[in-house]
């Protein structure tokens, strides 16, 4: 059986030491996690060129973690001083593999910068940052509350579940017709997703990859972006 090819647009690094110099990357746990619910990962290179004809050879696309949006993108005037590792090319892109994913209902997973990408796509806006690191969700693991019915309960089967997290932005406004699925105590968006039933598309927050490989709930996420994406 052929595995369905999953879109994963690569993250730009400034060195890695088995290459010695500025690479392409994507997590290793991330491709693994694709990878045991069937799918084939291929990492995408960010390009500002014929982004619908690019994807038009994948059954799904994933958007991974990685820095922050540049804050104009989401209309604001300042930029906080916690923002870090922005990049107008790989912000481009992923912005346009957002958009045409919703648009042509190929299935979409989004993953903490993933969900922001998406949010500010559809004219929603970001929190720049959370209040320092006493705020700040990061090197954490904590509870989140899953709405019931939503498309993500669904994929995961729990409506509680414990999710890795590294962020010190969220979801400030709502972009058009999402909905929140997910949240964390303290009032942090963790989960959205359209309203309609266009297509497949859940996004989280938290990073289920840094678990997947020894929490079902956590790769249930991937198996259904695989099962939607084989359909």
């Amino acid at each position: 059986m052929t595995r369905p090819l999953i879109a994963v647009p690569a993250r730009f690094s400034a060195a890695t030491s088995a290459l010695r110099f500025a690479a392409e990357v994507n997590a290793r746990a991330l491709i693994e996690a694709v990878w045991r619910a069937g799918g084939e990962p291929a990492s995408i290179h960010p390009a500002d060129t014929d982004v619908a004809g690019r994807l038009a050879r994948f059954d799904g696309v994933l958007l991974p973690g990685g820095g922050d949006l540049a804050p104009y993108r989401y209309g604001a005037g300042d930029t906080h001083d916690s923002v870090y590792d922005v990049d107008e090319l790989q912000d481009t892109f992923d912005l346009q593999v957002a958009r045409h994913a919703l648009e042509a209902g190929l299935p979409l997973l989004g993953i903490c910068r993933g969900l922001q990408v998406v949010n500010v796509a559809l004219g929603g806006s970001l929190e720049q940052d959370m209040g320092g690191p006493e705020r700040a969700h990061r090197h954490l693991r904590h509870a989140v509350s899953v709405r019931t019915g939503s498309r993500l309960e669904q994929a995961m089967g729990e409506e509680k579940a414990d999710a890795s997290c590294y962020h010190h932005q969220r979801v400030d406004r709502l972009g058009a017709g999402l909905t929140v699925t997910a949240t964390a105590a303290d009032g942090t968006i963790e989960g959205l997703e359209p309203a309609d039933a266009r297509g497949w598309f859940t996004a989280v927050q938290w990073h289920p990859e840094d678990t997947a490989h020894e929490d079902p709930v956590q790769q249930r996420l991937f198996d259904a972006l695989v099962r939607a994406a084989a359909s």
